[in-house]
């Protein structure tokens, strides 16, 4: 298309930045920067600032919170290489599009959706008893024992995110599929008198299978995250062994970490 020299040029409107309401304790010993990623991470996690919406620049950030404009960006920064904002050119920094973020605490995937108000989804794929030398030693057990070994599909909404498989203990051979598809399997495990307390977790990635990629609707060559668990109770005693694998493009591991 030719376009005329003497025409001026066509301007977009652009989506206003929401300021958001920080408020900064400088006697604080935590960092400035961290208060304030804290803050804004709460408000995308909430709903407050939703995908898509705008975010305020670093520059009227820091003249609006008396903050210098290096922790503003440090604190911007880290949000950024957490997948909760998007820099672009020309467009400026959005909040990304909604991906389930797991914190570094012990809890479901099904409770992660309902926190952040996704509206998890189960369907059972397998449910059975079964042999298996690797999960017996991670959950302690004879490795002869009759494990219980369930596979689900977890969705939110219509979206599949994650297939989770777990080996419980023998005596969790009473699970039904409807409550499986009812609530989460920490939700069943508390109610049965057994709380997981710890976890220990190692995160990779790699790439789908060929029934992964039809259960999670992702092409060939499209990376997973992975997440294999072992949980205890108070007592150190191994209540489930799993092993995960995520949609990379719809989760994310959230890890603080600090100076020892």
């Amino acid at each position: 298309m030719h376009c005329d020299d003497n025409e001026p040029p066509v301007v977009y409107p652009r989506q206003m930045a929401a300021q958001l309401a920080v408020e900064i304790d400088r006697t604080s010993p935590v960092p400035l920067y961290h208060q304030l990623a804290e803050q804004m991470t709460a408000a995308i996690e909430d709903g407050t600032l939703k995908p898509g919406d705008a975010f305020e620049n670093e520059l009227s950030l820091a003249d609006r919170l008396s903050l210098s404009r290096p922790t503003v960006r440090r604190a911007i920064a880290e949000l950024v290489e957490r997948g909760l904002l998007v820099r672009r050119r020309g467009i400026g920094t959005t909040v990304a599009n909604q991906v389930v973020h797991r914190r570094d605490e012990l809890t479901s995937l099904h409770e992660d959706l309902a926190r952040s108000g996704r509206a998890p989804r189960t369907q059972v794929l397998t449910l059975t008893t079964l042999v298996d030398e690797r999960a017996a030693t991670a959950l302690q057990v004879p490795v002869d024992s009759e494990l219980v070994f369930l596979e689900r599909l977890r969705m939110a909404g219509d979206q599949p995110l994650a297939i989770l498989s777990n080996w419980l203990p023998p005596q969790h051979a009473d699970l039904t599929i409807d409550d499986l598809e009812a609530e989460s399997l920490y939700s069943i495990l508390r109610r049965k008198g057994v709380r997981p307390v710890v976890g220990h977790q190692v995160i990779g990635a790699r790439s789908a299978s060929a029934k992964e990629r039809r259960l999670l609707d992702v092409h060939k060559g499209q990376p997973l995250l992975t997440m294999t668990r072992h949980a205890y109770d108070a007592d150190g005693v191994p209540v489930e062994f799993g092993d995960h694998c995520y949609r990379a493009d719809q989760y994310a591991f959230d890890i603080t970490v600090h100076e020892r």
